[in-house]
């Protein structure tokens, strides 16, 4: 399947609330859809024998600051049997009453397990339903968010034994 077959047929299993945008860039198409809907599209295009998006890439956040909605969740994926590649993203807002949040992915591809670690620790988006949330690379005590782009160049007031003060 080329690009356009997927999108279309990716247009076929979802609903039109579903999908919020798509975006064609180097020739590979880019769907994004509704946080809500993340376990939803994810099981449906790994399933869907024509589309069969049986590998998880990797996931990524990225945070688009002072854009709103500040964050992006990106999904690449790629199926071994029909050797073709799609990415999905979701738009998260930042949220005065706590951490974004969406679900986690992790019982549809098991290897989402690290990577949505290390986006949670980086970032500070939680991923709901993560079987094993601890941190990967910082220590336990340190609840800042060093890729976020307000994260201070200079370190924080808080105990960073590899930051100098």
């Amino acid at each position: 399947m080329n690009q356009e077959e997927i999108l279309n047929r990716t247009k076929q299993l979802l609903s039109e609330e579903t999908i919020v945008s798509w975006e064609l860039f180097r020739d590979q198409i880019t769907l994004t859809v509704a946080p809500d809907k993340i376990l939803q599209v994810c099981e449906m295009i790994k399933n869907d024998a024509q589309l069969a998006f049986d590998f998880l890439s990797f996931v990524a956040g990225v945070d688009r600051y002072p854009s709103a909605p500040r964050f992006e969740i990106v999904y690449q994926l790629y199926s071994t049997r029909q050797n073709h590649r799609f990415r999905i993203k979701c738009l998260l807002e930042d949220t005065e009453a706590g951490l974004p949040s969406i679900d986690s992915v992790v019982s549809i591809w098991p290897t989402a397990d690290w990577h949505e670690r290390e986006t949670a620790e980086m970032f500070g988006i939680i991923f709901k339903g993560h079987p094993d949330p601890r941190k990967l690379l910082l220590p336990d005590h340190w609840n800042v968010y060093p890729l976020r782009k307000d994260f201070p160049l200079e370190g924080s007031e808080t105990e960073t034994p590899d930051l100098p003060r």
